[in-house]
């Protein structure tokens, strides 16, 4: 079984991941931005602006993974030092779903980083937030507690099978 110590683990390679990818990609951009081959040579050339743009657009994607970090290594101190065995969907909670057609799924409830999807053996466990569709009609719902969403204009049902 996972521990939610070895969740943690995983889910922080997972965000300093991210953080390297994105690093990568905004150090790029700014090269791209201020190379000299990018000044426009007529007023119609806009490449140069719009390597800017996308400079600045990757530079707020670091930002971005670096509070999630930030984030994260705040709630699993709190986890870490709580001593809250409530089984009750709430940020820091590990959901396993199970959805009208029989299939389950594992999400992670986090304080951001939604959608960012962590291997664990041969499963995927997704970060939700509360923020989000399915975060919002899960919280604060019990195990064995039923729901349902619409999603892409279909009813989906949902029963929360485990919470850790």
């Amino acid at each position: 079984m996972l521990s939610i110590n070895h969740l943690h683990q995983l889910i922080r390679l997972e965000l300093d991941k991210a953080l390297a990818s994105a690093i990568t990609a905004a150090k790029r951009a700014h090269e791209t931005a201020t190379d000299t081959e990018s000044i426009a040579k007529s007023k119609y050339e806009t490449f140069a602006l719009e390597a800017s743009y996308l400079a600045h657009g990757q530079s707020m994607r670091v930002a971005q993974c670096q509070a999630d970090i930030r984030d994260f290594e705040g709630l699993f101190a709190r986890v870490n030092a709580s001593s809250n065995k409530e089984a009750k969907v709430e940020i820091g909670k590990l959901v396993a779903l199970m959805d009208d057609s029989g299939k389950t799924q594992l999400l992670f409830v986090g304080p951001g980083a939604g959608g960012l999807k962590i291997g664990y053996e041969q499963q995927l466990i997704m970060i939700v937030t509360l923020e989000s569709p399915l975060g919002t009609a899960m919280a604060n719902k019990w195990q064995g507690d039923e729901f349902s969403l619409v999603v892409a204009g279909n009813k989906r049902e949902y029963e929360i099978i485990d919470i850790s």
